[in-house]
């Protein structure tokens, strides 16, 4: 009875933490880590604010590249200098995924 209790117990709080894991490191305002995610933005190969991920399913943000004013949250322009913030594109270990958009950009 005392190990099924136990096992109970750990079901239980293991349950409890999947949402942590699950939660996007993204908040609800589109900032990571104090930086906006709107803006321009300079691709570089080292020492980049957010390494990225572009993903096709689950993507923490929706990002739409365009040309002019990228004042909402997942509008980016890429520019190579005055940026807002930089990224490093990798395929493993990144701090946020996003996914390109045509349209309705922003927290998924």
């Amino acid at each position: 009875m005392k190990k099924l209790t136990a096992i109970l117990t750990m079901i239980v709080l293991l349950a409890m933490t999947l949402p942590a894991f699950a939660a996007s490191a993204i908040n609800k305002d589109g900032y990571y880590k104090g930086i906006k995610l709107c803006g321009k933005v300079k691709v570089v190969e080292h020492f980049a604010d957010l390494k990225v991920k572009v993903v096709d399913s689950f993507p923490d943000l929706k990002v739409k590249v365009v040309d002019s004013f990228p004042d909402d949250i997942g509008e980016w322009k890429f520019v190579e200098y005055g940026e807002d913030f930089t990224v490093q594109f990798v395929d493993s270990f990144p701090d946020i995924k996003i996914k390109y958009v045509n349209a309705f950009p922003g927290v998924e």
